[in-house]
């Protein structure tokens, strides 16, 4: 599932801001934050279908993505939705030649919502009804429906990025220590959005219920972990928190320079 915010070019040295939590059910086999052995890539890894949901590379891409929500939709797919974002990582197309190649192929996935970037571009798109296209200096929230959607699960992760976090980042003094756990202390907002407010996507209104906060806990399917990513100074910066397990609370950093 997932929910993603992100600053594109809105802050003068830190080019690109992202902050998201990667939702799942919790018996689904995952790796950890890591440099991979036989790619260039950086990323949690999917030890079930392979690929990942959201990764780095040393040459400056970036790319995250997120389910798009529909129960509806029974359809069986012949290939996972996180190698999308290892074939975008190990690609050398720029990030809307890719999306537009990816557009073509996009009915053999499940519902998604993609963002692909590099040191210059940033590209969003969905395979259920928003064609590709570069952003323009902006913040960018998406969740489980279109990026376009009024969801109020957005909408409050956008208020709380947007007057509440990336104002922090702007202090020229504020403790590393201090800024990420604001950057926690968001991504593990439980609050529920009031029934009246919720999509309908297909599934229960006690579901729905349960998916509309930022961090989602349940006994079998929640928030398995939280993602904080800097780009600045020619240097990504990744902290990775665990939300669940025997793990839980552990933050992995990894720091990458990005190639001139």
């Amino acid at each position: 599932m997932c929910i993603v915010a992100l600053a594109w070019q809105v802050l003068t040295d830190t080019p690109l801001c992202l902050i998201s939590n990667r939702d799942e059910f919790y018996r689904r086999p995952t790796a950890a934050l890591a440099a991979w052995s036989d790619s260039p890539i950086v990323a949690g890894q999917d030890l079930e279908s392979g690929g990942t949901s959201m990764g780095i590379t040393p040459s400056g891409r970036w790319a995250v993505i997120t389910n798009y929500r529909d129960a509806n939709d029974v359809r069986e797919y012949p290939t996972s939705r996180g190698h999308i974002i290892q074939a975008f990582l190990e690609s050398e197309q720029t990030p809307i030649r890719f999306a537009q190649a990816l557009e073509k192929q996009q009915c053999e996935y499940a519902g998604f919502n993609l963002f692909v970037g590099d040191t210059t571009q940033a590209v969003y798109m969905s395979n259920r009804g928003e064609a590709p296209h570069a952003l323009v200096k902006g913040v960018y929230v998406v969740s489980n429906g279109l990026m376009s959607d009024p969801w109020e699960k957005t909408a409050r992760l956008r208020k709380r990025f947007t007057q509440e976090f990336l104002p922090m980042l702007q202090l020229p003094d504020l403790a590393t220590a201090e800024l990420n756990a604001a950057a926690w202390d968001i991504l593990q907002d439980e609050r529920k959005v009031a029934s009246e407010l919720l999509p309908q996507t297909g599934i229960s209104l006690e579901m729905e219920a349960l998916l509309s906060s930022t961090f989602i806990q349940s006994p079998l399917y929640g928030t398995r972990c939280s993602n904080f990513l800097r780009m600045q100074a020619q240097q990504f910066t990744w902290l990775e928190k665990t939300q669940y397990g025997e793990q839980k609370g552990d933050i992995v950093q990894q720091q990458l320079n990005i190639e001139a």
